[in-house]
């Protein structure tokens, strides 16, 4: 083994290290909402509300003791949704304003395979349902070859900016290099300034690769294959990837709030902290590499990231990032130390199909099973007083 395997082998090994005082956190789910058909996103408005993407085109809504009967969206008569695989209604943002305005962008795989991102507008008679003839196309794109790796996770950032994540146009080993072309949207976080008019929206002047030659302008970070999912840590503004792998590690990567963009994050030239394909000697040595990442050794496929906990009711949970895999159904915590390294540990084995975390506007953490339920995490033991490194807030 070379001495550049052995050391990536070591940090690796680093990586999966136990966090602190996890030992003290007991994971409980708490079901919440079942017989849904094929949740997908769980998201808040700012109020008591959370709205739960169903892939097949509908969006509905949890009071916050039950669900309501009329969907707050739905697209399904209308056959705008191609679902199912990894198509479907993908990602849901609600404009920072929307207390106000009523305005929240969905985006979904439409009939044609490409990835449509659309403005709505909830009735002025009812904030529980969108006004269906509202709707406003943003950006749409094209994504015909393969049909895997759409993304479509979008977010407000803390600058106020949409970010928009995509996949990188599918197959195996991203044949059409789109993840590393800066010529094409696939494979990309976007970040685009959706409240400037006249236009659907415009390049934000602070993106790093406004007026480069040959590049797409509303590239904010690339080398991604299917970031599924990323959030904005509400305390401290860093933005935390999670990315799909493809046949042997999932990773998680980081962005400081500090960041001005531009971060290369490695794929299709690296696989988590490994250079893809394996015979490959060295690669990217100036790519970003992932804070975490694992194995499908032990039956994981499918990273999905989440939230890092911000909420007051499980002080143990505080700052803890965390994220799971689709098909083992595991849980997993990760805690910055004040060395800047991160540390995972398994916090609960489940047997869902996870396909999204989500939280309420406390700040509460939840997680989605695709085969139909929505539950609560909760932390059953007692709180232990937790010291975490602190950054401090730094607008882009």
């Amino acid at each position: 083994m070379s001495k550049a395997a052995i050391s990536t082998f070591l940090l690796a090994l680093l990586l999966l290290a136990p966090i602190s005082r996890a030992d003290d956190t007991v994971l409980s789910p708490k079901l919440i909402a079942g017989g849904l058909d094929m949740p997908i996103g769980i998201f808040n408005a700012g109020d008591e509300r959370m709205f739960f993407i169903l892939q097949q085109g509908q969006i509905v809504i949890w009071d916050g003791t039950k669900m309501l009967s009329t969907p707050f969206l739905d697209l399904r008569p209308f056959r705008l949704v191609s679902c199912c695989g990894e198509r479907g209604l993908l990602g849901l943002a609600f404009h920072p304003h929307f207390a106000e305005n009523g305005l929240f962008f969905i985006t979904y795989v439409d009939a044609r395979g490409d990835i449509a991102l659309v403005r709505y507008k909830v009735l002025d008679s009812n904030p529980n349902v969108a006004d269906l003839s509202t709707a406003k196309p943003i950006l749409t794109i094209l994504h015909r070859e393969f049909t895997n790796h759409y993304s479509g996770n979008i977010v407000f950032g803390p600058d106020g900016y949409l970010y928009m994540g995509t996949g990188d146009g599918g197959s195996a080993g991203d044949p059409l290099n789109n993840a590393q072309s800066l010529s094409r949207l696939l494979g990309k976080i976007l970040r685009l300034d959706v409240d400037t008019l006249p236009g659907p929206y415009t390049v934000p002047p602070t993106n790093p690769f406004v007026g480069r030659f040959g590049a797409e302008e509303e590239v904010w970070a690339y080398g991604l294959r299917n970031p599924w999912r990323f959030t904005f840590d509400r305390d401290t503004g860093d933005l935390i990837i999670g990315d799909v792998g493809q046949s042997s590690w999932e990773e998680v990567d980081f962005q400081p709030a500090s960041s001005k963009g531009g971060e290369n994050y490695g794929w299709r030239v690296k696989e988590g902290l490994h250079c893809y394909p394996p015979s490959l000697e060295t690669c990217l040595s100036d790519s970003v590499q992932p804070i975490l990442e694992y194995t499908h050794v032990t039956g994981d496929c499918s990273i999905t990231g989440g939230y890092r906990y911000r909420g007051t009711k499980s002080p143990n949970m505080l700052g803890v990032y965390f994220y799971g895999d689709y098909c083992s159904g595991k849980i997993w915590g990760a805690r910055e130390q004040s060395d800047g390294k991160w540390f995972s540990k398994l916090l609960l084995q489940t047997d869902f199909s996870i396909t999204a975390f989500g939280q309420d506007a406390a700040g509460e953490l939840y997680v989605a099973d695709h085969g139909g339920a929505i539950y609560k995490l909760v932390d059953e033991t007692a709180p232990t007083p937790t010291t975490e490194p602190r950054r401090r807030r730094a607008l882009r």
